[in-house]
């Protein structure tokens, strides 16, 4: 029960007009499930079964005729009179699941396990199970308690960001008259060993590389420092005991370098230029209240998230049901084919990934279960306020949904809307609503983040006054690049990284 097959879970077109369908009984055997009895009439199933036989009889061989001229009677005498009858039923079925489960009224929420039953002269009988839609009851939803951290904008925060821009603008100046030192980018080639030798990702050509980085492995770019252009030496280095590759592990290195160029980063000067180069504003004054605003913004929207973070822990504590463990897995599903195909546009295949992660199918899948859960209980959490709160979503609402999915991809419209269906559009616009529903039926109190850095403080240096569990300093700063836990794909080819 709640395996996956090929039939998708609950999204199947219906097509009542093209088949004829009886749903003969509902059973509710326990809770959270329903079981479906269906019949799909004789007529329907003949002309499935004529329908691939025309299909397949090019391919089929019986001796006596020519390939894809035996008669239908003949074959099946041949291989069986249910020769034709599986891809048949994988023909009819996604249609005639979508109108039974519509003609039920039970919502489901996992794939079908099906049994099919007897086929004789009324058609064919299948017995379908599906895991169903929890009953959720709500303790509390409205008046809930959450706490905004505010948190005003500093000058040093205001000239971090200038002083990035200026790096990300910075041009490479080639050094002749002297050797490389930390901070510089230097251009090499190299080849590595272990106990004389080479292994796999250990050679480049034409690398680059910034000094001081961390890209490669503790000890080597250190090594690289004090070398000018045109020598070649060696580089001596350990593994680390927690390296990715189980073989290299704590084995010695001996990386040959041959260095073939030194360059520098000179920054832009902080002027009027520089603020005409990379904004839209003339001025450095108005170029750095610019960005200030968009520091301030951006720590509202933190602010923000950690609000809506609060509200969702507090809705999820008050909600009481049997939830299958069916929709975990299913989102945990989603969530491992997403990371997957993002893996997969950097170049990097699962193999690739579980060898440099050291994880395995069940570690990778077990990585995503908490969040997975959050997922699902707010889901049903929030699809409940919009229930009792009886929640509508304008066509209005959904166009503009339907334009912003579009701009979004760069698409048209009517391409999005031939891809995602206007009742799923629908029940995601109004779970956002709800959210903002809760939102503004919440008790949020502001505090200023030099009170929760004060807290923070104190609860570290053994106060008894507590911080708050809601949100840390951390949630607030400026979001910072997560490391991969993989590298790209040109530099899972260098194991000196």
């Amino acid at each position: 029960m709640c395996k996956i097959n090929e039939y998708t879970l609950i999204n199947f077109p219906i097509c009542k007009e093209t088949i004829k369908m009886s749903l003969k009984n509902v059973n509710k055997p326990e809770k959270n499930v329903a079981e479906l009895e269906i019949l799909i009439e004789k007529a329907d199933f003949d002309a499935a079964v004529m329908n691939v036989y025309k299909r397949m009889v090019g391919k089929i061989s019986i001796p006596g005729f020519r390939k894809g001229k035996a008669p239908k009677g003949i074959i099946e005498k041949h291989y069986g009179k249910g020769v034709f009858y599986e891809d048949a039923l994988n023909d009819l079925l996604p249609d005639a699941l979508a109108a039974a489960v519509s003609d039920s009224g039970v919502e489901v929420v996992s794939a079908p396990d099906i049994e099919v039953g007897d086929i004789n002269e009324e058609g064919v009988s299948i017995k379908v199970k599906y895991f169903t839609k929890p009953v959720i009851e709500l303790k509390q939803y409205k008046g809930l308690v959450a706490e905004k951290v505010i948190r005003e904008v500093s000058e040093d925060e205001v000239n971090q960001d200038v002083d990035n821009a200026r790096k990300r603008n910075a041009r490479n100046i080639e050094v002749t008259d002297r050797p490389a030192q930390l901070e510089d980018t230097v251009t090499m080639d190299y080849s590595g060993s272990v106990d004389g030798e080479k292994f796999e990702g250990g050679t480049a050509q034409g690398h680059r590389l910034k000094l001081g980085s961390g890209q490669f492995i503790p000890g080597f770019e250190e090594q690289i420092v004090g070398h000018s252009v045109g020598d070649e030496f060696d580089v001596n280095v350990t593994f680390p005991a927690e390296y990715h590759a189980e073989d290299l592990k704590g084995k010695v290195a001996v990386f040959a370098v041959k260095l073939h160029k030194i360059e520098y980063e000179e920054l832009p000067a902080l002027d009027d230029e520089f603020a005409k180069d990379v904004s839209e504003f003339d001025t450095l004054v108005a170029y750095k209240a610019d960005v200030k605003a968009r520091i301030e913004e951006r720590n509202n929207q933190a602010a923000d998230a950690q609000v809506e973070d609060q509200l969702m822990d507090t809705l999820r504590a008050n909600m009481e049901g049997d939830i299958p463990a069916c929709m975990f897995e299913n989102e945990i599903d989603s969530m491992a084919r997403d990371y997957e195909q993002r893996m997969q546009a950097q170049g990097i295949d699962m193999k690739m990934y579980f060898k440099y992660t050291g994880m395995d199918e069940k570690s990778f899948r077990e990585q995503f279960k908490e969040h997975a859960e959050k997922q699902v209980k707010n889901r049903l959490a929030l699809e409940k306020v919009v229930q009792l709160e009886g929640i509508q979503v304008t066509a209005e609402e959904v166009e503009e949904e339907y334009g912003k999915i579009a701009a979004a991809y760069g698409l048209e419209a009517a391409a999005v809307k031939g891809q995602i269906s206007e009742e799923l559009l629908k029940k995601d616009v109004a779970i956002r609503k709800a959210v903002d529903w809760v939102k503004a039926e919440a008790n949020i109190t502001e505090k200023p983040y030099e009170a929760l850095v004060a807290e923070e403080d104190a609860e570290k240096t053994g106060s008894p006054k507590k911080a708050k569990e809601e949100g840390t300093r951390e949630d607030l700063e400026e979001e910072k690049p997560v490391k991969k836990a993989v590298p790209d794909k040109k530099k899972t080819e260098t194991a000196a990284e």
